[in-house]
């Protein structure tokens, strides 16, 4: 029997409330969104809805652990900025 291949989630949600970023980490990123969107996230159960604008997936947790505590970091946002700057532009 094979082994599942299991990856790890790094996500950026986009509120359309408040404009502003939700950085998250995850094994399931479909269930996650969906949890963001219904309001059974505490965290963002008031910024909702969310529109998921960017992921990375990675084959080892700690690699998207430290990416996603990269990601919250001010040079990290500044990344972001940067990476999505024409998706974001166009907002």
């Amino acid at each position: 029997m094979k082994n599942k291949i299991v990856f790890y989630y790094v996500y950026i949600l986009l509120s359309l409330k408040d404009g502003n970023f939700y950085i998250g980490f995850t094994e399931d990123l479909k269930r996650r969104v969906s949890e963001h969107n219904s309001g059974k996230t505490f965290s963002t159960k008031c910024r909702k809805p969310f529109e998921i604008i960017f992921y990375e997936a990675y084959r080892n947790k700690y690699d998207a652990l430290r990416r996603e505590k990269y990601f919250k970091t001010t040079k990290g946002k500044t990344t972001l900025r940067s990476m999505l700057r024409e998706y974001l532009n166009k907002k």
